[in-house]
């Protein structure tokens, strides 16, 4: 097992442009002097070659903190990201620069987004997918259930799934909240493993049966890896907010605005 503590371990290999370079410049100083963080096992990341990284959700400035992971890494992530961003004046320009999938989650235009990250996978990209859609619903915090298409990318690309596993960063901004927790520092850990095995499910028919096993296997494996982190047993059932009454989209404990629009 490798732990590194904010040290560049891998060279940057491909052009970053001037939306990574901003956002570089900026987001890593303050992480650096305003949280702790500890990266375990980052070699596991390929180093090239189109690839799933699928994460668990647990708080809105970990795009940020697992984005940091990637590129010291050597990798520029690109995630499926809301397209509500894409309409934010200076945002939609630092999406767009940094080639962020735009996708309209719970809509048939989902689809599009599904393209655009297979083509991204194929072109040797590594493509940021947190299964689970949404960030964590579960009362504890742990992985609740995933979509399937992190698994549909990979059974259709052949590209490897490489699970990650995170704790505490919803220490440093909790979900649903605008204030972050900057003193003193909280510590937020990743724990990398090894890439999920989907031999058997390549070269098969992608059906439903196919993919929730490929699904249920990431989540077993990024479960796995929080659970190492957490020095705890997860719940014998992954959280499922549909059957619980929940919303699976935005704050659960907010309704939807006269504008339809979630909190």
């Amino acid at each position: 097992m490798e732990v590194r503590t904010l040290v560049k371990v891998r060279k940057l290999n491909e052009p970053r442009g001037w939306a990574w370079s901003t956002v570089v410049a900026i987001v890593k100083p303050t992480l650096l002097t305003t949280t702790k963080h500890e990266w375990i096992d980052g070699e596991k990341i390929p180093a090239s070659g189109g690839c799933v990284v699928a994460m668990n959700h647990i708080s809105h400035i970990d795009p940020l903190t697992l984005g940091w992971l990637l590129y010291e890494h050597g990798r520029l992530v690109r995630y499926l990201t809301k397209d509500a961003l894409f309409g934010i004046p200076v945002v939609k320009y630092i999406v767009r620069d940094a080639r962020m999938i735009p996708v309209s989650r719970l809509s048939s235009d989902a689809a599009q987004a599904y393209v655009a990250a297979v083509e991204a996978l194929d072109a040797g990209d590594c493509v940021g997918v947190y299964p689970e859609g949404t960030i964590t619903k579960d009362p504890d915090g742990w992985p609740m259930r995933g979509k399937t298409g992190a698994a549909r990318m990979a059974l259709e690309t052949g590209c490897p799934v490489i699970p990650i596993g995170q704790w505490g960063a919803q220490e440093i901004l909790a979900p649903y909240t605008a204030r972050p927790h900057l003193f003193p520092r909280r510590t937020a850990r990743y724990k990398v493993g090894d890439p999920v095995d989907l031999a058997d499910l390549m070269g098969q028919p992608i059906t439903n049966e196919v993919l929730h096993q490929a699904t249920e296997r990431i989540m077993v494996a990024i479960t796995a890896l929080v659970a190492d982190l957490r020095g705890e047993q997860p719940p014998a059932q992954r959280f499922d907010p549909k059957a619980a009454g929940v919303t699976e989209v935005g704050n659960p404990n907010k309704t939807n605005d006269k504008k339809g629009r979630q909190a």
